[in-house]
């Protein structure tokens, strides 16, 4: 990285503070996100290993995925951070357009886009492989399109229209996963490898797939996720907007997320709530549970100003991506063994099964911290 004077919209370093409309809570957020991101799968595994302990057993379940039908902590990382992909919107896309009108931010949007793309291609492996184990459609890669898909409709539709293609999304989603039948299944089986979305991504989505013949991030689902990214610029415009207090905020983001629960788990009585093929019940869920954390923080930080001990969570949120992208490039739970392993790790399993798995898990998040910490006090941020 190289450190510069000025901000750049091109990718790269930066040698500047967060900018003054950054908002604190989202910064938070975003880092303790990708706190779970880059740890929830060691810390899981270690409190698996726990012996007894159905608070241990419960905890090792939640940081796993649902197999199918239903939803756990694990399950909404994702959707959360592409709800805070949404609430940064307005405050990114409203400063382009008044410096450099629409034809600006179009041009931020697709080079961004077109980045996170092709950084997404490059996370699953790049082109070191086999051309039939390149991953066209990954976490990134559908970060990418739904960030493209609400910026644009932001750019060029006033709230109404933000909330009639909203509606639309789920409902056209909905419509055709419950009706259009799929051969050899019928319509409205929503069982894996039964269901339209699967069907789609095993016919027409080419190289590979993540779960054999079909992919979690596929490609009709890439749609009601464009939805779950347009709930986080609903957020992002309240929280922007002048003429309430931050009491009052808090208290809208948290009406509207007990009702987008309400919503999605009644929905889910008929349309169940999967995240695999990212279900309208699921996107009301997630954006729910995503409203609520949204509150939860913004009243720690803007209404309470309890701010000192969430820093460590803004070290992480200003720099996700370059954590994201240097995880899958260092092994940081083999950095944390050099610390915490060996005699050190198979003592405190002697004391306790688990706990020094456990406490391995948590000195790869505490390395990662400090690395985005570093970064942060040298002001340098990777960002597209």
């Amino acid at each position: 990285m190289e450190k510069t004077e000025s901000p750049s919209p091109r990718l790269g370093a930066v040698r500047t503070p967060p900018p003054p409309e950054r908002v604190f809570a989202l910064d938070a957020l975003r880092g303790f996100d990708m706190m779970w991101i880059v740890g929830a799968d060691a810390v899981g595994s270690a409190l698996s290993q726990f012996r007894g302990g159905p608070v241990a057993r419960v905890a090792a379940q939640q940081l796993d995925h649902s197999p199918w039908a239903g939803i756990r902590c694990y399950d909404l990382i994702f959707p959360l951070f592409v709800f805070m992909v949404g609430v940064a919107i307005p405050y990114s896309l409203d400063k382009i357009v008044a410096s450099g009108g629409r034809g600006a931010a179009v041009r931020r949007i697709v080079l961004r886009t077109a980045l996170l793309y092709l950084l997404g291609l490059f996370y699953y492996g790049g082109f070191a492989t086999a051309l039939d184990q390149i991953r066209l459609l990954g976490v990134l890669q559908r970060i990418a399109l739904s960030y493209c898909g609400a910026s644009l409709l932001y750019l060029w539709l006033r709230p109404r229209g933000l909330w009639a293609v909203f509606a639309g999304l789920l409902a056209g989603y909905w419509a055709l996963m419950t009706f259009v039948p799929v051969p050899g299944f019928g319509a409205g089986d929503f069982a894996e490898g039964h269901n339209l979305a699967n069907w789609i991504d095993a016919h027409y989505l080419p190289l590979r797939k993540w779960d054999g013949d079909h992919d979690p991030e596929g490609l009709l689902s890439a749609f009601p996720a464009v939805g779950t990214c347009l709930l986080g610029v609903f957020a992002g415009r309240w929280i922007k907007g002048p003429g309430r207090s931050p009491q009052a905020k808090v208290g809208l983001l948290a009406v509207a997320g007990c009702a987008l629960l309400a919503a999605g788990f009644l929905w889910g009585l008929q349309f169940p709530v999967i995240k695999k093929i990212w279900t309208s019940s699921f996107v009301l869920v997630a954006g729910g549970w995503s409203m609520l954390l949204l509150a939860a923080f913004y009243q720690v930080t803007d209404v309470w100003r309890l701010r000192r001990g969430l820093t460590p969570f803004v070290w992480l949120g200003c720099n996700s991506l370059t954590i994201y992208l240097v995880s899958n490039i260092v092994d940081f739970g083999a950095l944390s063994a050099r610390f915490a392993g060996g005699a050190v790790s198979s003592c405190l399993n002697g004391m306790w099964p688990g706990l020094g798995a456990l406490v391995l898990a948590l000195t790869s998040i505490v390395l990662c911290m400090l690395l985005c910490g570093f970064l942060y006090r040298q002001r340098i941020f990777l960002r597209l």
